[in-house]
């Protein structure tokens, strides 16, 4: 009896305007692209470096994770393309799914490099800023298989089993584990502990990137373990498999020779970028410090303003009285210096005149 089960969609291929064909899978791919891209920028910025610096260096890493991603998958599974009754041709149809994550990684991160050399970036800082966005990448891009129907486990009657209805290229109908399902959870889940890890241990020089390489293939293995698609085989186990504890032990490697090598994190991630902020703030600092100097002339003269009225109108009476009387003696020492010498001068002319009557009394004697 049929409880419950996760749906398949009829088509994997929307026509708009019955010309324009729209993929679910690539719309997954590019969705998990800008989410990586968005993610990084503002991780990027966190730690010092410049806005848009991580699409400018995506632009080289993305092309060439796709080329990377698409060879690997031709390569590993070669029979799907060269057999006998296959068509060569179809191996360029990345649109119809197959990306092979340790092929995308591994190109990607050679485009990445070109892009982190021509911005005199280093490439181990940048990763680690793009890191967990990657993992959430892959998280959506994983809901592409869930359009072309592919990429499930072994059968299983889980309320949660994917219900698969095609039968083209060898696919049975019926219900099976959602290995994509598990897979893009468990890419959320890295996504979470890497931005938690360098939040609490500050990771730095790669070690962010390869904390995630680590988790991502401890739990592609036993994803891997459940899928029933046709792969590789060798003693016993599927090719992605030793693919993954190879990857795994490579990466905790490099986490514990880094750590002992070059501790700590990197304090300059993109040159110059400090540089433009200092800047930009010391233009602030001055621009503000013109305002504050104007702000404190302008209250000083107030000040004085204010401290002036103020001592006129603070003057008591007593003050006012003794300042008039002061005016009034300067008043009263003017007029009696003015009447002085008006007598003086009628002392003068009398003098004057009693020595013109002695000499004509001598005349007449």
């Amino acid at each position: 009896m049929e409880i419950a089960y996760i749906p398949s969609p009829s088509r994997g291929v929307y026509e708009l305007f019955g010309v324009i064909p729209l993929r679910g899978y690539a719309f997954c791919i590019i969705i998990g692209v800008f989410v990586a891209v968005w993610l990084g920028n503002r991780r990027w910025i966190a730690r010092g470096g410049r806005p848009g610096t991580v699409a400018d260096i995506a632009v080289w890493a993305v092309p060439f994770g796709l080329v990377g991603g698409r060879l690997y998958h031709v390569i590993t599974d070669y029979q799907l393309y060269f057999s006998e009754g296959q068509d060569w041709v179809d191996a360029f149809k990345i649109w119809e799914g197959g990306l092979g994550i340790w092929g995308a990684i591994a190109f990607g991160a050679v485009g990445a490099w070109i892009g982190c050399r021509s911005r005199g970036v280093p490439l181990p800082a940048w990763a680690d800023a793009l890191a967990p966005g990657i993992a959430l990448a892959q998280a959506i891009g994983r809901w592409g298989n869930w359009f072309n129907q592919e990429l499930y486990g072994r059968e299983t009657d889980l309320p949660w089993a994917l219900h698969i209805t095609s039968s083209t290229d060898g696919r049975v109908p019926g219900y099976y584990h959602p290995t994509f399902l598990y897979e893009s959870l468990w890419c959320i889940g890295v996504a979470v502990l890497v931005i938690w890890a360098d939040r609490r241990f500050k990771l730095g020089h790669g070690r962010a990137f390869a904390l995630y390489v680590a988790a991502y293939c401890a739990g592609r293995f036993w994803i891997e373990a459940m899928r029933v698609d046709e792969a590789h085989h060798f003693l016993g186990m599927r090719l992605n498999e030793w693919t993954s504890i190879v990857v795994f032990l490579l990466a905790v490697l490099y986490i514990v020779l880094s750590a002992r090598l070059r501790p700590g994190r990197e304090e300059v991630v993109e040159p110059g970028a400090s540089d433009d902020d200092t800047d930009d703030d010391g233009a602030a600092v001055k621009l503000d410090k013109k305002s504050e100097d104007e702000d404190s002339e302008t209250k000083d003269s107030e000040g004085k303003k204010s401290d002036a009225g103020k001592s006129d109108a603070g003057k008591s009476e007593a003050e006012k009285s003794a300042d008039e009387k002061e005016t009034a003696e300067a008043e009263t020492d003017s007029s009696s210096g003015s009447g002085s010498s008006e007598s003086e001068t009628d002392d003068s002319s009398s003098s004057v005149e009693a020595k013109d009557e002695e000499a004509e009394s001598a005349k007449k004697a």
